[in-house]
């Protein structure tokens, strides 16, 4: 029997991608206590990256929007993969968000919010979270954003 947030997910008609395997010498998740704690994710799906470039520059704040979303997506996937059931999920404690963009571009906290606002939609108050967003001159592979989690669990 599919688990309250699993029912929330189809409620809301979101696929998860699958949980991506790490790219080098880390693991995708610790879970130390009752902490789970996500390593930076990037926008991929099922394999491949879903959302390239510079914010600012060969991309739009509606292009780093969506890729900061398929981030949350994969942190959701990454949950999944370490829990088994989402529901374990007790609440979201950090987010921190990092946007592939131009020394010119501010707008950061928009970008970050495409992930902020998809946690709480499927979490509710307890996808309600402290975080940070900050630009950065490039991220791994040209992607247009990278974020990570940490997450308190039962």
């Amino acid at each position: 029997m599919a688990g309250k947030i699993d029912a929330r997910l189809q409620e809301l008609g979101i696929e998860l991608p699958d949980a991506a395997a790490p790219a080098a010498n880390y693991v995708p998740f610790v879970v130390t206590g009752n902490q789970l704690w996500i390593a930076g994710q990037v926008p991929f799906w099922n394999g491949k990256i879903a959302h390239l470039g510079r914010v600012g520059d060969d991309a739009t704040l509606e292009d780093g929007i969506a890729a900061a979303r398929v981030c949350a997506l994969n942190i959701i996937a990454q949950a999944r993969s370490a829990l088994g059931d989402l529901d374990r999920i007790s609440r979201f404690i950090k987010l921190g968000g990092f946007v592939n963009a131009t020394s010119d571009f501010t707008d950061h906290p928009k970008v970050i919010n495409g992930a902020s606002d998809l946690i709480v939609e499927v979490f509710g108050d307890n996808g309600k979270h402290a975080r940070f967003a900050l630009g950065a001159s490039a991220l791994p592979l040209n992607s247009t954003v990278e974020i990570d989690a940490v997450i308190e669990i039962a």
